[in-house]
Formats: structure tokens, C-alpha cells, sequence
């Protein structure tokens, strides 16, 4: 054949697509850029996917170590920084004459004042009361605005390795158990050894020693006051709460002792899961 005849290629594409796929390149370059240079906002990411996670209704509980903090709205919309809450002082005041332009601030009576002078009268009465026993080293009598604290030595109202009260000790107690029962407050009772081990027909340990020693002192207070049974609370601690080391002599006779406390109502009180504290 002398004649050329124009072929045309049926699965030739078009001219158009050249510049097309150019344009995707250029594209696909440019978000990948942005990409490149993106940060990811994990907290953002994550309040969106719990958005879409809500929308399409799919839950799921997971656990979190930070309890939920409530945050401002705008801040945590718009900002990138932390919300911080903003304090608001507002005084107010109610007053029946509104065409004053100043409000006059008082103060107050002082009550502590009083409570403190009536504790430091009640503890002089009673260390009066008490003097000669003091003088003679068988009972010391300390406290604050909180507590009043009255601490029996053995010598002079026990007997050695006995819970019975000594027969000249009972006037003593006498004094005491009026003061007591004029104290208003939680009553506690506590009755304290030295660490030298006691086991006998009537005790097998020092804590039976010392909780018997309380109940004694106990005994002896209802005989002369009537204290409702709810403010008193029995403990036997028995050598694990020493004032002073268990070196020597001295020190054991120190640690052998009943302490009376009273303390306020408003104080907290420490509470035992029995009344009495025995060994087993």
C-alpha cells in the first residue's frame, strides 16, 4: 500500500490526563508537607474521637488513674494554654440603714480567751486540791485548752503487781473524781506497766494488769460520782506507751502509772474496737 492511512489508538488516554496526574502530585506533595510539618494535639484527637465515637453510638468504659477536673469551656475550645479558675472574694453584709456608705467591721468577743482562763482556773483548783499528794510525787496533774490530764503513780496507790486500790488512796481519789465529773468531755482511762514480763494466778500479762488497774480507778469514781457510762472509755496499753525509757528503776516506776484524761468533745477522740485491751 503507497497511500499512508492515520492510525488512531483506541486505548491511548487523553492529553488532558498528563496535566491532571501533574496536578494530583502536586496535591498529594502538598498535604504530605503539611503533614511533615503538623504537631498532633493528642487531647484534641481524643475529644474527637470520642465525638465520633458518640455519634455513630459506639461506648466503652475505660479506666483512667486522673480523676475527671472540671475545665472553662472557651479555654479548652479556643486556647492552647491551661484555664486557671479565678477566685472570687465577696463580702457581704446585711444592714437595716442602706443609706451608709461605709460598713463598720467589730471584733468580735474573744471566747478563747475565756475557755483558756476558765481551764487554767479548773487545773490551779485542782493541783490546790491535790498539793500534798503532788508534793509527795503520787499523782501530777497537767492539760491545755483540749485535754485536762490526770496521771497516778503507783507509789502510794497500788500495791506492787496488784490492782487493788491502796485503802489511804481511796480520800485522794475522792478529789479527784468531783474534779472529773465537773469536766465536761470524753473520759479515758488508762492504765500503763514497765516492761518487766508479769504472769500470776490473777494476771498472765501486763495487760491484764493494766486494764484491771483502770477498771479499779473506774470502780472507785463511780463510788463517789455518777458519770454516764458514754463518756468513759477503759484502756490497757500495758508497756508500749512509756513516758520515759525502761532503763532504770526510776524510769519503770515513772512508766507505772493510771492516766485519767478528759478531752473535749470537740477534739477527736481515738476510738478502740473493745473497751478493754487484752492479750490473747
Amino acid at each position: 500500500m503507497d497511500d499512508q492511512q492515520e492510525v488512531k489508538c483506541p486505548t491511548c488516554p487523553p492529553a488532558w490526563l498528563a496535566t491532571f496526574a501533574d496536578l494530583m502530585s502536586l496535591l498529594m506533595c502538598f498535604f504530605v508537607l503539611l503533614l511533615a510539618f503538623s504537631e498532633m494535639d493528642v487531647l484534641k484527637f481524643k475529644q474527637l474521637a470520642g465525638s465520633m465515637k458518640e455519634a455513630f453510638g459506639v461506648q466503652r468504659e475505660v479506666k483512667t488513674k486522673v480523676i475527671p477536673k472540671g475545665t472553662s469551656i472557651i479555654a479548652k475550645e479556643f486556647s492552647p494554654g491551661r484555664p486557671t479558675p479565678t477566685a472570687l472574694k465577696v463580702m457581704r453584709q446585711h444592714t437595716t440603714d442602706d443609706k451608709k456608705s461605709n460598713l463598720d467591721f467589730r471584733k468580735g468577743p474573744d471566747r478563747s480567751g475565756s475557755e483558756h482562763q476558765k481551764t487554767e482556773a479548773r487545773l490551779e483548783q485542782l493541783k490546790k486540791a491535790l498539793k500534798k499528794e503532788i508534793g509527795k510525787g503520787q499523782i501530777e496533774v497537767t492539760g491545755d485548752n483540749e485535754r485536762t490530764i490526770v496521771r497516778i503513780r503507783e507509789k502510794g496507790s497500788f500495791p506492787s503487781g496488784s490492782a487493788n486500790l491502796n485503802a489511804n488512796f481511796r480520800p485522794v481519789m475522792k478529789k479527784i473524781a468531783a474534779a472529773v465529773a465537773k469536766t465536761p468531755g470524753k473520759i479515758h482511762i488508762s492504765g500503763h506497766t514497765d516492761n518487766i514480763p508479769i504472769s500470776t494466778f490473777k494476771f498472765r500479762s501486763n495487760w491484764d494488769l493494766s486494764s484491771a488497774r483502770a477498771v479499779s480507778i473506774l470502780n472507785e469514781i463511780f463510788r463517789h460520782e455518777k458519770i454516764p457510762n458514754d463518756r468513759i472509755v477503759i484502756q490497757g496499753y500495758a508497756d508500749t506507751v512509756p513516758l520515759v525509757p525502761n532503763s532504770t528503776a526510776t524510769n519503770r516506776a515513772i512508766n507505772r502509772r493510771v492516766e485519767i484524761e478528759v478531752i473535749k468533745q470537740t477534739e477527736t477522740v481515738r476510738e478502740l474496737p473493745s473497751l478493754i485491751k487484752f492479750s490473747k
